[in-house]
Formats: C-alpha cells, structure tokens, sequence
C-alpha cells in the first residue's frame, strides 16, 4: 500500500489522502475534498479510485465525493448511521470491519466524539516489522484533539481517546484531516511550557508551509500532544487552576483541556 497526503490551500487546511495497489491499480480515497487534485494524484500513479471512505459526514469531508464518483464510479463507504445523511452512501461501515482493496488492508475503527458517527482508518501491514497508517480524520490532530461543538460530544471523545486511540502502538503514523500543527503546538506550550519535545517541533515547523509538515508517529505525540498527556502535572495545574470546579479525574482533566482549547 502506498499513502498519498495531499494538502489542499483553504482556511480549512485539510488533508486528503489516496491510498494506492501498485499490484492492481487500484486506489481507495479517504475524505475527497480536492477532487481535481485527488483525480490528478491517481491517473499520475496509475490508479484507479474504486472507495471512497468518508470519516464524517462534515461539508468539507464529502464536498468531493460527487465528482469523484461521477468520473470514477467508486463507491461511496461511511459510518452505518451516516448512510442516510451522506449522499449516495452505497456501503454503512461497522467497528472493527475489515476493508481490503488488493494490497489495501484497513480496519474500521468506530470513533465518535467530533460527531456521533465518526470513524477512523487503521491500516493492517504486511509485515510485522512495518508501520500501521492511522486515518484519523477529526478526531486527533498533530498535537491536539478535534473539537465537539459541531454534532460532538466531549464524553464520548474522552472515551475514543481513552478506549480506543490508547491501544494504539507508538510506531503507528498519524495521518490527521487537518494540518493545525504550528498552532495546536503554540496551544500544547501555554499547557506546558517546558516541554522541549513541543518546543524543538515548533521551531522545526516554524516555516513549513502546510504541505511540507512532518508524518508524526503516536509515539512522537504522547510526548507533547497535551491530549495524549493528561497525567502530567503541568497540564493538570492548567486545568484545575482555570477551572477549579473540575476534579482531576482523567476525564474532567480532558473535558478541561478541550474547554481551555476551545476558548484559545
């Protein structure tokens, strides 16, 4: 399988991503805003896009899917329940479903939160000794999590991080829907300002424009993604000293954080 990020010059900064067989010439597309671009991206490498996989049902996650789907003909796959709100949705996914699409091997993973009905994309490598892709949509970001306040709940994203995003291995590379890096770091420092892991990313990724940012791996981000370290002392003075009618439960830390992010 070979993965192509594409970085599309909006307000939005999104990322959209090809996922291509060399064996069989066949491609899976993950939240096709850019449709030109992600059309171009695969007649360049031989390709042809058969699934689009949408990780929420959100304007600038499906805006592409018509056009791709109409010069294609690939198959429109989401969450079960979005089958009725994202149009032309040929396939209703389910947690923990396998998708494979000749050396294309990903697993479902069900992540509400950002919305109620958002999933995630893992793949399934070949070899033990590669890395595992972590389509993450809105949920997590390079240094941050997604927000709620557009059909989320901060609970249930709680719980995704807890449940879910946890059981992940460190070596596993993170390919979020946006890039919000350089500012999702400026936020991770005023949560803990001596974070040097935090503080060298930042300066590295100062001048890079949105299409040059760095591949993370998850063990990367549990070293400054305030998130992915709600244990931490810094961060739980944060929180508790904004909000003192949180306890520091690990929850509440992560409810407070995405408080204080919101309002940022």
């Amino acid at each position: 399988m070979k993965v192509v990020r594409h970085y599309v010059e909006n307000e939005l900064r999104n990322f959209n991503y090809l996922l291509g067989c060399d064996r069989t010439h066949q491609a899976i597309v993950i939240d096709p805003l850019d449709h030109q671009a992600v059309l171009s991206l695969a007649d360049q490498h031989g390709w042809t896009i058969r699934v689009i996989l949408n990780t929420h049902e959100h304007h600038d996650h499906i805006d592409g899917n018509p056009f791709v789907r109409q010069v294609t003909g690939a198959e429109v796959w989401a969450h079960r329940n979005l089958c009725s709100v994202i149009p032309h949705v040929a396939k209703g996914l389910v947690e923990n479903e396998f998708i494979e699409l000749g050396d294309i091997r990903l697993k479902v993973l069900f992540t509400p939160g950002h919305t109620s009905a958002h999933v995630c994309f893992v793949s399934i490598p070949k070899s033990p000794a590669d890395s595992s892709c972590f389509f993450s949509g809105d949920t997590l970001f390079n240094a941050s999590a997604g927000n709620c306040r557009n059909g989320g709940n901060v609970h249930d994203l709680y719980a995704t991080f807890s449940k879910v995003i946890s059981s992940l291995p460190d070596s596993t590379l993170l390919y979020p829907g946006h890039d919000y890096l350089l500012n999702n770091l400026n936020f991770a420092l005023s949560c803990d300002e001596k974070n040097q892991h935090a503080a060298m990313l930042r300066e590295k990724v100062l001048t890079l424009s949105g299409s040059n940012m760095p591949i993370m791996n998850l063990g990367e981000e549990r070293q400054y993604n305030p998130f992915l370290r709600l244990e931490q002392p810094e961060i739980r003075h944060k929180v508790c000293a904004t909000y003192p009618e949180l306890s520091c439960e690990p929850h509440e830390i992560f409810t407070g954080l995405r408080r204080l992010r919101d309002n940022w």
